[in-house]
């Protein structure tokens, strides 16, 4: 394996020459200046939310051996009506939640219309 530089070294010190901008350059640079600004992704807010709300509850339950101990039997004390009414339950709630954020895109659109 060589170690030596692909580019000679005197090759680098050469300046390339400068292009004059265009009008198509120009008129891309307006362009994009006149856009509208981006908008705030409230869905990934929403959910990253959600996400971090689980996730601090399961680690505030797990962390301390009676929280543990507490979940176990609750969980050993669940019966089928009980599990069937826990599942049905969080499927509202990530209903209610995709609602929600459909709710607050409509919302967005709409504004984005108006302007």
């Amino acid at each position: 394996m060589s170690t030596e530089p692909t580019v000679p070294l005197s090759d680098l010190n050469e300046t390339l020459p400068m292009d004059e901008p265009t009008t198509a350059a120009l008129d891309d640079a307006s362009a994009r200046l006149s856009s509208p600004a981006p908008r705030t992704r409230w869905a990934a807010i929403i959910w990253g939310v959600c996400f971090a709300a689980v996730a601090w509850f399961g680690i505030w339950m797990l962390s301390a051996t009676t929280r543990q101990n507490a979940i176990t039997d609750w969980f050993a004390s669940l019966s089928p009506g009980t599990m069937t009414a826990t599942v049905l339950l969080g499927v509202g709630v990530l209903v209610l939640i995709s609602g929600l954020v459909g709710l607050i895109r409509r919302m967005q659109r709409r504004g984005l219309a108006t302007d």
